[in-house]
């Protein structure tokens, strides 16, 4: 089993960190390109093998990808990051070209690969590798419901003083200050609904919070945050190679689920060694469709920037 990540930059290598210490490969490969960046970070990461126990082998390269060759499973993170002020938005020029350039470049050398998308924004950047790349849909797969999620479970476990792991709660639609949907009407303490506990004013911060968790910790950081982006990362991945069949909020191509089509958005699907296995529709009520179509809206009006783009 070969894994690799593209991008060595914070989310990358922090992708790549929890890929080796879980054992999720024989061989892992962290790609960039920028010089030595790539080999510096894979060496010192091999170097925590003896103190964690793991016995991955890490394999740094300045844009070689013949090094990925054979690759299961492909995570991109390659792009500039946000800066504080930035909109993931304004990211799609830039973004846009070096992801479809690197989707190139691995399916020449791993044509049966899964690809992950977390290069922002997300969506976008998702629909654009499904397009450039002609593969089936099932093995193109965004991955930011599941740090939307981890997010949401977070503020949750604030407000009720719990374990963020007895939680159950998704974030749908895009993956954008504006357009996700954390499903607080769904979200329960082991089984029993969140909202028996939490007044209407806390449940409303709760969801602002969970909104703006990327650009809160961007304004905190001076950059985008990467322990949890990259643990979403290294999450999405084990499901895949261990075929755990888990429920992660991903973004997927539609095709008439959820009431949309040509587009890839944030929804409920089963993860398992062949990539998104099946959508699974979670029930919306007449107001979560509505903000479902508005966030859709807001994506599509962003995938039409990409019609511009040469």
């Amino acid at each position: 089993m070969k894994i690799t990540v593209v991008g060595a930059g914070a989310v990358g290598a922090t992708c790549a960190d929890n890929i080796a210490r879980k054992e999720l490969a024989e061989e892992l490969v962290l790609l960039d390109i920028k010089e030595g960046l790539a080999e510096g970070k894979a060496l010192d990461m091999t170097q925590t093998a003896a103190l964690f126990g793991f016995d991955t082998r890490i394999t740094g390269s300045t844009n070689d990808y013949s090094k990925t060759a054979g690759s299961k499973v492909v995570v991109i993170t390659s792009g500039i990051p946000r800066k504080p002020g930035m909109t993931r938005e304004e990211l799609i020029g830039t973004n846009a070209g070096i992801v479809r350039g690197v989707t190139e470049n691995i399916l020449k050398h791993s044509p049966e690969a899964i690809i992950i998308v977390i290069s922002n924004p997300m969506d976008t950047m998702t629909y654009l590798t499904l397009k450039s790349s002609g593969l089936q849909k099932n093995r193109i797969i965004g991955m930011g419901g599941i740090l939307d999620s981890a997010r949401f479970k977070c503020y949750l476990s604030k407000a009720l003083n719990c374990s963020p792991n007895d939680l159950n709660a998704m974030v749908v639609g895009g993956h954008g200050d504006t357009t996700m949907i954390p499903l607080i009407r769904l979200a329960t303490w082991n089984s029993v609904p969140v909202t028996n506990f939490l007044k209407s004013d806390q449940q409303k911060q709760i969801v602002n919070d969970t909104m703006v968790g990327g650009a809160t910790l961007t304004k905190l950081l001076g950059t985008s945050a990467w322990y949890a982006p990259g643990a979403a990362g290294a999450a999405l991945v084990e499901s895949i190679v261990r075929d755990e069949k888990k429920l992660f909020t991903c973004c997927v191509s539609l095709d008439g689920e959820y009431g949309h089509k040509d587009i890839c958005l944030g929804v409920p699907v089963v993860i398992g060694k062949n990539g998104w296995e099946k959508i699974i529709d979670c029930g919306l009520n007449d107001d979560e469709k509505n903000l479902f179509s508005k966030s859709a809206e807001a994506v599509r009006s962003m995938n039409e920037v990409l019609m511009t783009l040469h």
